[in-house]
């Protein structure tokens, strides 16, 4: 960038303003990937609890399903499961996390009443379809804590490679610009100054040579 700018007093000021601005802009980067850093291994300790806890729900609800076909029959637990409904309603809003936008879902509660009858069903295939509908609210829970995971992951990488090109690309660039700048700057003043210094020298000569021309002319004179 140096061959591309003026060296000139009011392009030092520039780049100096620009340097503060970079400088800046790279601390409060900075500032915001570790705060999103804290967040993310904060959601990495929510993530495993729900991976955990799905993985706690599946084995309990596999384990009721298993039941239900022994004591219930397999081909009661397939009627029950094609009477289910198969929506499944969350309620999901976006906030936003030092700028990240993430998602935010609200599990609802379950219903106490089923969309069945009851009545030629046994209790092993009810509970086996109350345990899964627990194994649902938990995948929708991992799916949630998960994805603001990965989302906050990208913008953490993201960040680190501004930070990366202002302190390795711009910064420097910029703090080259000024030491160009200056470097100029100084030569043309030590020019300046080694030119006045001769100027003042020619004159002192010339004064000198005036008055010993004036001092012989005196004499000359007498």
């Amino acid at each position: 960038m140096a061959g591309q700018i003026s060296p000139t007093r009011s392009a030092l000021l520039a780049s100096k303003a620009s340097l503060k601005t970079a400088t800046g802009g790279a601390d409060l980067l900075k500032r915001k990937r570790d705060a999103l850093i804290g967040e993310f291994f904060a959601l990495v300790k929510d993530a495993l609890a729900a991976r955990e806890q799905l993985g706690g729900v599946s084995k309990g609800a596999y384990t009721s399903l298993f039941g239900a076909k022994a004591w219930d029959s397999p081909e009661a637990v397939e009627s029950l499961s094609l009477a289910g409904s198969g929506d499944y309603a969350v309620d999901m809003q976006i906030e936003s996390i030092y700028g990240v936008k993430v998602p935010r879902i609200n599990v609802p509660e379950r219903g106490r009443q089923v969309n069945f009858s009851p009545i030629n069903v046994g209790a092993r295939t009810i509970q086996a379809a109350t345990d899964f509908g627990g194994v649902m609210e938990a995948i929708v829970k991992v799916a949630a804590t998960e994805t603001k995971l990965r989302r906050i992951g990208e913008e953490i990488k993201k960040t680190s490679r501004r930070v990366n090109a202002l302190e390795q690309v711009v910064i420097p660039g910029i703090q080259g610009d000024i030491r160009f700048i200056r470097g100029v700057l100084d030569q043309r003043e030590r020019e300046e100054s080694f030119r006045l210094k001769k100027i003042k020298a020619k004159l002192e000569r010339d004064k000198e040579e005036k008055n010993v021309q004036a001092g012989q002319h005196g004499t000359a004179a007498d």
